[in-house]
């Protein structure tokens, strides 16, 4: 889930992220979100659809979404 946080603050240039910041209320938009989904489906080999990472909404929630995705492969 760290990595998920550190990977958000990369991509939303605003330093330390919490497991539960909310990604639209940090600044996330749309093509941020696609960049972040994109990395993710590079460095962990899952394929997040940009609905799942919208409604999950917080690192941790999308750091759940990635195991899912790990453990069903």
């Amino acid at each position: 889930m760290h990595d998920i946080s550190a990977l958000w603050g990369e991509f939303l240039n605003c330093g330390a992220v919490g497991a539960d910041d909310n990604f639209f209320a940090l600044g996330g938009n749309s093509l941020i979100g696609i960049r972040i989904i994109e990395r993710v489906s590079q460095e962990y080999g899952v394929e997040l659809s940009v609905r799942a990472f919208y409604l999950a909404e917080t690192p941790a929630r999308v750091a759940e979404l990635i195991e899912q995705g790990r453990t069903r492969s």
